[in-house]
């Protein structure tokens, strides 16, 4: 036998160092931003309108789903933070290779975010058509053939939903503000 390694993993670089402590970070990370989610749509439910029918308030109901959902994320952060007490200091640069290995899932989301703010301003037709190709740009599509490929999806996602909702189930996706 050669001198190579039995190991699966690529030589000089640990595969997950300092894990637990990793996974404490993110789950903290995590829900502290479903905290702050949960906290705004709880101000928001109060805003509901209300209905003749339900003598607490139509708010009333996503409140308490809320507030459940918001105690159990303090829960989940405690937990992660007892977590953290035992266990090593990350190294320097871990979270920039976290960040550099998830930036395509970080890009899409921001292009989703995009997405989300410009629907009610411009309509589904025509923020559907720009996200879907930035989508695949992002994840790859390079060639000119790829290109047309992905012009094609988005005209048909954009458009061809449009349509298919409006004619055939007769529902009216957004039409935007702005347009």
């Amino acid at each position: 036998m050669s001198g190579a390694t039995s190991d699966s993993r690529p030589q000089g670089r640990d595969s997950v160092p300092h894990g637990e402590r990793a996974k404490a970070v993110g789950h903290i990370v995590f829900n502290l931003a479903l905290l702050g989610i949960a906290a705004v749509m709880f101000v928001h439910a109060g805003g509901l309108p209300s209905s003749a029918w339900e003598p607490i308030g139509s708010g009333s109901f996503p409140r308490l789903m809320l507030a459940i959902l918001a105690l159990l994320n303090v829960i989940v952060i405690i937990k992660e933070v007892a977590k953290l007490r035992h266990t090593a200091a990350l190294p320097s640069g871990s979270v920039g290779d976290w960040l550099w290995r998830h930036r395509l899932a970080f890009g899409v989301l921001g292009l989703f975010t995009l997405y989300a703010i410009a629907m009610p301003l411009v309509g589904f037709r025509w923020a559907t058509l720009p996200f879907v190709l930035a989508c695949q740009v992002l994840l790859g599509a390079r060639r000119p053939r790829q290109l047309a490929i992905a012009a094609a999806i988005a005209l048909l996602m954009s458009v061809g939903l449009d349509a298919l909702f409006r004619h055939v189930f007769t529902i009216s996706l957004p039409r935007g503000s702005l347009l």
